[in-house]
């Protein structure tokens, strides 16, 4: 099968959109003279930018008003429904695009996908980012990678310059750690007093410490992780995506619940240090960061406890004394 032009399609949120960043690697790969086109959000399209694999970025908002004309528009040979919306099913349907891969558990793909994959996610074992292979098999491939070859690919390389102002926070003396205690409502939560804990146990002299998130995170932890840490640079609110990603590489780690900066973080090759429930499906066997220099807690046990509720007891017992330990194994090398 020789493709020429293929899209993805994944509208959903920051890291989703990360961990399917494999597929064009290997699409890239592949076909090598293919032209991989991403479907996705306004908002997503600073990550996906910074991927070499992908040739063009196309946002889902940008088509309200003619979808199936501006899919008809880029030329593609095939179009892989990474993540199910029938409105651009439909939508490729009427583009004419020849090749339309979808799982076969929505309803709407019968109709608008003439490539139709059975598989689920729910009860899988496998990655978020091998699941995502599975699709493949609408095309004729059968390669669903490793753990270790999905780590080993380069999926962001942001082309940008740091910010003057920026690159001026940055201590190279010090290890240059990023806090991201917020995931606006999208994983479980650690606690802000856990955090807390946690600076506590890094040194100043050692450790240059920034906090990250939205305006509306940083109004939730300012008075206890900003004000009582005069050390610590509070950065909440203050960067765009585009900035957020080019400050992370320059850094020496993040740590976060499972969030888009998490991913940000792994797939950029520094040390991604995420923080998980074992719920399945939330847990990192799903949903660990892909790349290099990754590490995840979880305690180890199977739970369901809190399911149904915003407070995760196993998400709590996770110690700052253990991270901080982790972390300064890292330093020292």
């Amino acid at each position: 099968m020789n493709l020429k032009r293929i899209i993805i399609s994944r509208t959903d949120a920051i890291g989703d959109v990360i961990l399917t960043l494999p597929l064009a690697v290997f699409l890239k790969q592949r076909f090598q003279d293919c032209t991989v086109i991403f479907l996705g959000r306004n908002y997503t399209s600073a990550v996906v930018q910074c991927c070499s694999e992908v040739d063009e970025f196309v946002s889902w908002d940008d088509m309200s008003d003619n979808p199936a004309e501006s899919l008809r528009k880029l030329n593609a040979d095939a179009i892989i429904h990474v993540f199910p919306r029938k409105e651009i099913a439909k939508a490729a349907l009427k583009a004419g695009i020849q090749l339309r891969v979808g799982t076969s558990h929505r309803i709407f793909h019968w109709r608008n996908c003439n490539r139709k994959v059975s598989f689920t996610r729910k009860n899988s074992d496998l990655h978020e980012a091998q699941l995502n292979f599975e699709l493949l098999k609408g095309i004729g491939i059968s390669h669903v990678p490793s753990l270790d070859e999905l780590n080993a690919m380069q999926l962001l390389l942001p082309n940008s310059i740091l910010r003057v102002d920026l690159n001026e926070l940055i201590d190279k003396s010090k290890f240059n750690l990023i806090l991201h205690p917020g995931s606006r409502g999208s994983a479980r939560e650690w606690g802000i007093d856990r955090f807390a804990e946690l600076m506590k146990l890094l040194p100043a002299d050692k450790f240059k410490i920034f906090l990250t998130g939205t305006e509306k995170e940083g109004a939730l932890f300012r008075s206890e992780l900003a004000e009582p840490f005069p050390q610590v640079t509070d950065l909440s609110g203050k960067l765009s995506l585009s900035e957020l990603i080019v400050f992370v590489q320059h850094c020496n780690a993040l740590l976060a619940t499972s969030t888009g900066p998490l991913h940000i973080a792994a797939a950029l090759g520094i040390h991604a240090i995420g923080l998980y429930p074992p719920i399945r499906p939330m847990h990192p066997g799903r949903w660990a960061p892909i790349g290099k220099n990754t590490k995840v807690f979880v305690m180890d046990k199977e739970c369901s406890d809190c399911r149904k509720t915003a407070h995760c007891a196993c998400m709590r017992e996770i110690s700052a004394a253990e991270v901080a330990g982790y972390i300064h194994a890292v330093v020292a090398g």
